[in-house]
């Protein structure tokens, strides 16, 4: 079986970890991408630190889990969405109002979508999390 999207492996793996209570995994999946939503996550305190493990066959990730996370996932297809158009996805992606976030890559970088509203620009939808 090939697995085309790393970012959704290591949300869907996150998720599963998070289930059963587990508190630490190691995934081989390694990119900016990834840190750069892992490192979202943590500023909003849905994960705990993530560290690179340097191996001879490829760097790993160990991220520290704690327990916060109901649910994360990507959104496919990476819908484009404009300054004025956020509430539509928070209704379709997110639980309630102002629970969770929403991760957009925009022009200025990533960042969640309550950043991206306050900054007024739009971007592409790239991952949630509650």
């Amino acid at each position: 079986m090939s697995l085309n999207d790393p970012l959704s492996n290591v949300l869907s793996q996150i998720d599963a970890y998070e289930k059963t209570g587990k508190k630490e995994f190691v995934t081989k999946y390694n990119s900016k991408t990834i840190k750069k939503v892992l490192k979202i996550m943590q500023d909003h305190k849905y994960v705990g630190a993530f560290e690179e493990i340097k191996d001879s066959k490829g760097d790993l990730l160990k991220i520290n889990l704690i327990g916060r996370i109901n649910r994360c996932g990507v959104i496919k297809p990476r819908f484009s969405v404009r300054k004025d158009a956020f509430e539509k996805f928070e209704k379709r992606f997110l639980p309630a109002k102002d629970l969770g976030i929403i991760i957009v890559s925009t022009s200025q970088g990533m960042m969640t979508h309550i950043e991206a509203k306050k900054k007024g620009i739009g971007g592409r939808l790239i991952s949630y999390c509650y």
